[in-house]
């Protein structure tokens, strides 16, 4: 018997949550096979089987925070699926569970007395659901027949168990034993009612219909404490500009169906972004630093984070010295780190060593914003949504495609001329690209 431990989950992470168990306790698991799936703030990790076995107990349940190096399962290497007697072959439960069952059958269908009932079971395996629909109908579930496995009461056990009373919560009460034939009485007796502690209050119940309680996973407090970390860290301050799309738009147009023809990528617009943005951090490179208590670090390298929303929240995956590598490239890594942030199989260095941040709303239909600090970082990019709008060009009124673009940045060592001059330069760039071959 060997315990299954929290493996290091990297750098500065000391906790996880146990987000559900891919295998249940007397499953057989080949070795590398994944137990348990474990959430981070910033990524998901699946902790797999030292050697084939078979897993004899879950120490920690959905939803609880472990340590790292902390026990969540024990583990049995000289165990089998078959031949060892922890697991029975699926016939042996399906005759178990008809053996349990049949005393609870024939009962119901008014057998003779002297039929032996169902011996309740002191260790009944079950779920919260279980638990909580016996609770409300009144029923012992020691006394139902587990069809799952090892025995274990399922809801549709509960179902079944609810259906075969009739009334569930005259289950709980004792049937009456058989006498001799009297003369009728006056009224029937009325079954036991239910104790007042099983009965939902109305009140309580239309909460409960009205409103849900769920408990915050361990990525969405991790992202509500960075973000109130960068708020109170940092002096925070946000400018605007706006950008004539006419000449991107143009030049992807023509060139969109041959790169994803020769190269097999989408061209979209966020690799030239990166291309202007990187560049511009190269003029201003204090938007690029970090402070360090009363130091200034200053990066010579350019590793771009990419704002990605996945089903799990927001993450950053970063494409590393983006200042060195053509839009082709940043496009397939872009598509590439979107994909496995989608299907939640980023890994920490993908997420790890960014300098600047760019977010675009603009997917979502958003026009303008104030995007946060990625704390430690010093600026990030809020792009948005390209719409027409009547522009003055030239003395005369034009229907442009614009848009606002959004630079946060801490005041503390990026003065607001260095951040105007920074969009005003991202804007130059985007509204003449052949000008980006030349830099």
């Amino acid at each position: 018997m060997i315990s299954i431990k929290v493996p290091p989950l990297g750098e500065s992470i000391v906790e996880a949550t146990v987000g559900r168990w891919l295998k249940q306790e007397g499953d057989a698991v080949a070795r590398g096979e994944p137990i348990v799936e474990l959430e981070t703030d910033k990524v998901n990790v699946e902790v797999p089987a030292p050697n084939a076995g078979v897993l004899t107990k879950q120490l920690r349940k959905t939803g609880d925070v472990v340590a790292v190096d902390e026990a969540i399962a024990e583990f049995d290497e000289t165990a089998r699926e078959t031949g060892s007697g922890r697991v029975p072959a699926a016939g042996g439960r399906a005759e178990a569970a008809a053996a349990v069952a049949a005393p609870a059958r024939s009962a119901t269908a008014g057998a003779a007395p002297s039929q032996p009932a169902a011996a309740p079971r002191g260790d009944v395996k079950t779920s919260p659901a279980v638990r909580r629909m016996a609770a409300e109908d009144g029923i012992d579930v020691s006394t139902v027949a587990g069809t799952g496995r090892d025995g274990r009461v399922t809801k549709t056990d509960m179902v079944n168990a609810r259906q075969a009373t009739g009334e569930p919560r005259a289950a709980a009460a004792p049937p009456a034993p058989l006498t001799a034939p009297s003369a009728p009485t006056p009224q029937a007796p009325s079954p036991v009612p239910p104790p007042a502690s099983r009965i939902p209050h109305p009140a309580s119940r239309a909460v409960e219909e009205r409103e849900t309680r769920e408990q915050m996973s361990t990525r969405r407090k991790r992202i509500a404490e960075h973000l109130l970390e960068a708020q109170h860290a940092t002096a925070h301050l946000t400018t605007f500009n706006e950008v004539d799309m006419s000449a991107v738009m143009a030049l992807r147009a023509r060139l969109k169906e041959r790169v994803e023809k020769e190269h097999g990528v989408k061209l979209t617009f966020m690799p030239f972004f990166v291309k202007a943005a990187s560049l511009a951090l190269k003029t201003y490179p204090v938007i690029n630093a970090q402070v360090d208590g009363d130091a200034i670090i200053y990066k010579h390298y350019i590793n771009m984070g990419i704002a990605v929303a996945s089903d799990q929240g927001l993450v950053v995956p970063v494409i590393r010295d983006a200042d060195r590598k053509g839009m082709i490239q940043v496009s397939r890594e872009m598509a590439e780190v979107a994909q496995r942030a989608r299907a939640g199989k980023l890994t920490m260095d993908d997420l790890t060593g960014g300098t600047f941040t760019i977010t675009n709303g603009g997917v979502f239909g958003s026009l303008v914003s104030t995007p946060i600090l990625n704390f430690p970082q010093s600026g990030i990019l809020g792009l948005h949504k390209i719409q027409e709008r009547p522009v003055a060009i030239d003395g005369k009124v034009e229907i442009r495609p614009m848009m606002y673009i959004a630079l946060s940045y801490d005041h503390r060592i990026v003065e607001g001329q260095h951040a105007v001059l920074f969009l005003v330069r991202v804007k130059e760039l985007m509204e003449d690209p052949a000008s980006m071959l030349i830099e």
